[in-house]
């Protein structure tokens, strides 16, 4: 049976830290602290809810993040 890989440290960050940022900001800021994946989404869109180490989500509304979260 081949070993359960060890998936990577997600950055030391506060999600919070990017709510009312406007999202290209917020974006550029996410990729240098060192998350690999950004995902911008509009309010109410329908995602899967698989767990994605390394991505941070954004909820983006007029161009400023709403809500920001891990995954």
């Amino acid at each position: 049976m081949a070993p359960i890989p060890t998936p990577p440290t997600e950055p030391q960050d506060n999600p919070d830290a990017y709510l009312g940022l406007e999202a290209e900001a917020a974006e550029s800021q996410a990729r240098g602290r060192g998350w690999t994946s950004v995902r911008q989404l509009p309010p109410g869109a329908i995602i899967t809810m698989e767990y994605l180490t390394g991505r941070l989500n954004f909820e983006v509304k007029d161009g400023r993040v709403t809500r920001c979260w891990m995954g």
